[in-house]
């Protein structure tokens, strides 16, 4: 891993007594997890917010992860570039997008700050603009073949095959490409089927309808509080669905300021997110979170959050907040849960059926959460219970390297259940010991 400059270190090292300073007298908070959780009372950190990043070191010789009793993790590909999410093939290849935040055009010197963090942490620079194919043909759980499968995309994340078309979403497009099976390469050009916005939360996720007739595609907000005004945010926060065969689209759901993981719940046959809650009001307010997406709900953002708490940095609208559905399960604050994956019972040994959720860290804690693989329980189609850790230390002891940062999930051919590290630029691999 590149060193960071000396702007980022001093960036670092102001924003470790800025923490210290204005935490001194909070105690320790504990993570604000499940079905009812306590949410602290908001405390507004005006226009300098907590940041606190670690910088990104990388995994080095055998160290990898620590798995779950009863389990093991092993490297299934290695050598990536900033791997983000994946996607499965029906012959057991393995497609991986390749992105990263671009840049941008910083202006004051919070955004120079969060800039440099953000390089320092490996969260955003030049992006490889790439989805890779990864193929396992002698079924050693090791993928043996590298090849890029698709170049020169804009930010690629979400990736769906439907019958012979493979669906990507870039941050400002959704694309479709013809597929072959048992191609290492794709060289087509794509067809642009609807536009989108990038910048701001850029990652379009993308998942299917069961009968494939639907796209539903994530797109996140473009600010933290829509404090660049509401008509930047439109056809933002919110899940799209399009219709393969008309080729129109609408917004499905709303009010969701960072969706990104997609999954379903097969008893209910419910579609499930994660979201990226909102920053500068405490280490745990208000928490990330999983819940049910209804056709037509709104989620809250930026008016309120959790059970309509209002966020009075934001102006109000009234109906809005009276009309705001409560997530399911609160995931802690600022964990930055984005991946999402459905595990049937018996997947991982000593696990019942749920969701596998890559909890990839954020900045605004003075303590910092996520940076793990967990997993969270369903019953009767609903989550239950605290969640579980499949996989952990990613990151030091002392908060200051992350070793890796988890992101995309996704289940195997063969059952196992692989997990994008785009820090650690691996591809894990998590089954039974």
């Amino acid at each position: 891993m590149a060193e960071p400059s000396l702007f980022a270190r001093f960036v670092a090292l102001v924003g470790r007594g800025a923490v210290a300073i204005r935490h001194s007298g909070d105690g320790s908070l504990e993570p604000v997890y499940g079905t009812a959780p306590v949410i602290p009372v908001a405390k507004p950190q005006g226009k300098v917010p907590t940041l606190k990043m670690p910088t990104a070191k990388g995994w080095e010789g055998e160290h990898k992860p620590t798995a779950a009793a009863g389990l093991k993790v092993n490297a299934f590909a290695r050598g990536l570039v900033h791997p983000r999410n994946m996607h499965v093939l029906p012959n057991g290849d393995v497609l991986v997008a390749e992105s990263m935040g671009e840049s941008g055009n910083p202006r004051t010197l919070f955004d120079h700050a969060m800039s440099a963090t953000m390089q320092r942490a490996r969260a955003s620079g030049n992006s490889p603009n790439r989805v890779t194919l990864l193929r396992d043909a002698d079924g050693d759980g090791v993928a043996e073949e590298s090849h890029a499968y698709i170049e020169n995309v804009r930010q690629p994340f979400g990736i769906v095959l439907v019958g012979e078309t493979l669906y990507v979403g870039a941050s400002d497009a959704l694309l479709a490409y013809p597929y072959e099976a048992g191609a290492t390469r794709i060289i087509e050009p794509a067809r642009k089927l609807m536009d989108l916005v990038p910048g701001g939360h850029w990652t379009r996720n993308l998942i299917a309808s069961k009968d494939g007739t639907k796209l539903y595609v994530a797109v996140g907000s473009l600010s933290n509080i829509g404090e660049k005004g509401m008509a930047a945010e439109e056809n933002r926060a919110c899940i799209h669905e399009y219709d393969l065969e008309s080729g129109q689209s609408r917004i499905f759901a709303s009010g969701l300021r960072n969706p990104v993981g997609m999954a379903w719940e097969p008893e209910k046959g419910m579609l499930w997110t994660v979201v990226n809650e909102r920053d500068g009001l405490g280490d745990e307010t208000p928490p990330d979170y999983l819940t049910s997406v209804s056709d037509g709900g709104f989620y809250g953002w930026p008016y309120c959050y959790w059970n309509r708490v209002v966020d009075d940095r934001v102006p109000q609208d009234a109906a809005k907040v009276a009309s705001a559905l409560q997530p399911d399960y609160a995931l802690g604050g600022h964990t930055a849960s984005l991946g999402l994956c459905w595990l049937p019972e018996g997947t991982l040994p000593g696990f019942p059926a749920g969701m596998a959720i890559g909890q990839h860290g954020s900045w605004n804690r003075s303590k910092l959460s996520g940076y793990k693989l967990a997993f969270v329980a369903f019953e009767n189609g609903k989550p239950v219970g605290m969640p579980r850790e499949v996989l952990t230390d990613f990151l030091s002891a002392d908060e200051k390297y992350s070793y890796g940062r988890p992101v995309g999930v996704a289940l195997a051919a063969d059952g196992a259940v692989l997990m994008a590290d785009d820090v650690g630029d691996v591809i894990w691999r998590v089954t039974g010991a």
